[in-house]
């Protein structure tokens, strides 16, 4: 086995798509922020795959501070190919603190990186990944109406940003760093509001498109205005427009809100995989 590290994002995708492809729904976290990397929308991103006589057994990505994601494609040498993983990151001098990927993947590499460094792991998000073909066409509409959001809108959508993690467990971003992530989505036009008699009461954004999909991300209602579907409403109406350009849509749920999960199961996503993001400590 050969641990191979990418310092291109082009040759990278070269090597992995074909085997994005197969999954590109489940695999839309890693393959959306590729593309990412390949925009030059982060700094320092870490990419490399254990191949094997012109084989990838499997792949790993990471864009700090974010959590390291990684792919295996050979399963029957899960344990053989973890270990050479572990073996080839600590000599390389590759710090990460959090991981993400498919539950079963997570808490194997989880489980040896514990025994090789002596941290702990703990739970941050349990999640579902879901995928939207159709919208149900039935459901009742809450009042009000779509629109994007404008520069006017920045101290809003920063203050949800940060209520948005707040909820769902998430570090609480420094207001330079959501200062300038929100900056990024409101040039891209990325976010989306929900407006009731000319107030915003919802909102969500869209995120990381591949080659056929595009994810839904950052849904959120203010406690005030909750429990009136203005999120499903907006979700329902945006996921429709996305539906125009993208084959399917995406989403991660928190699996500890059945609220949010009964949501956008209403609307048509239906789950597709099971998801943990996990970091280390020392006790």
């Amino acid at each position: 086995m050969k641990f191979k590290v990418y310092d291109n994002a082009h040759d990278f995708e070269r090597r992995i798509e074909p085997i994005l492809l197969e999954k590109e729904d489940v695999f839309s976290l890693f393959f959306g922020v590729l593309q990412a990397i390949k925009a030059g929308k982060y700094k320092n991103p870490f990419m490399a795959a254990i191949e094997e006589d012109g084989k990838v057994l499997a792949f790993f990505q990471m864009t700090p501070p974010h959590p390291l994601n990684f792919i295996f494609v050979d399963e029957t040498r899960f344990e053989e190919i973890i270990d050479f993983f572990i073996e080839n990151i600590v000599a390389l001098g590759i710090n990460f603190h959090s991981i993400i990927s498919l539950k079963h993947w997570a808490y194997k590499v989880a489980q040896k990186w514990e025994t090789k460094t002596g941290m702990t792991h703990r739970l941050l998000m349990e999640q579902g990944v879901y995928r939207l073909n159709k919208i149900n066409e039935t459901l009742a509409h809450s009042p009000g109406t779509w629109r994007y959001a404008e520069e006017s809108d920045f101290p809003l959508v920063g203050k949800w940003f940060n209520l948005f993690e707040r909820d769902a467990g998430l570090p609480i971003s420094p207001i330079e760093h959501v200062q300038k992530r929100v900056a990024m989505f409101l040039k891209e036009r990325e976010v989306f509001l929900w407006e009731d008699k000319g107030k915003p009461v919802s909102m969500m954004k869209k995120s990381r498109p591949t080659k056929n999909g595009v994810t839904v991300s950052l849904v959120f209602t203010p406690k005030e205005e909750r429990k009136k579907g203005y999120a499903r409403t907006l979700v329902t109406a945006i996921s429709r427009e996305l539906l125009k350009d993208f084959a399917f849509c995406v989403l991660y749920t928190d699996m500890m809100n059945p609220t949010s999960n009964k949501i956008y199961r209403e609307i048509g996503y239906e789950k597709i995989a099971d998801s943990v993001h996990l970091d280390f400590y020392k006790e």
